[in-house]
């Protein structure tokens, strides 16, 4: 923290798997290109296929088994090494799994402010424009992502109390 910055709030977003309203899309997808990666795979070793078949199919299945169990496995580790921090400047989130990124946003620049609430109160806040991605790609778990969206308090508890604490120290920070 900079000199005289004051912490206001530190959380950690849900641990465990969590769905999301992306896996409407990202279920029956990964169910049809993992289903038709092994039965691609499959049919080339049964049939004894030239070995060039055999390797071409290994890569489609290791996606598919990424986009039907891994994707859930890497999301709940990817959060896991999350924290997340609010002063009377700045909205910090440390996160990284081989190496650490720390992602700050100064309040007194912040224009972009949303929340996305679940029936819990849990609920992620973003800090910045959502993009043009559309809400399913959004919601993503894919290595990387989320280095190209704005920083986000994803998955907290008591969200809308969080939102609060930010408006708040935005209007005493300008």
């Amino acid at each position: 923290m900079e000199s005289g910055e004051s912490l206001l709030w530190v959380g950690r977003p849900r641990a465990g798997v969590v769905f999301t309203g992306a896996d409407v899309v990202m279920i029956p997808f990964s169910l049809m290109w993992g289903g038709f990666a092994f039965f691609w795979e499959a049919e080339v070793i049964k049939t004894n296929a030239p070995s060039l078949m055999r390797l071409w199919g290994i890569p489609f299945v290791l996606v598919g088994v990424f986009l039907i169990f891994g994707r859930f496995i890497y999301d709940a580790r990817r959060r896991e090494h999350t924290f997340y921090g609010l002063t009377d400047r700045r909205a910090i989130v440390v996160s990284g799994l081989s190496q650490r990124t720390t992602r700050s946003v100064s309040l007194k620049n912040l224009s972009d402010v949303s929340l996305t609430e679940r029936s819990d109160m849990s609920g992620t806040i973003t800090l910045g424009p959502q993009g043009a991605y559309p809400w399913w790609i959004r919601g993503m778990a894919w290595p990387g992502m989320s280095n190209y969206g704005p920083p986000r308090f994803e998955l907290i508890g008591n969200a809308r109390s969080v939102l609060a604490q930010i408006r708040e120290a935005q209007d005493k920070a300008s």
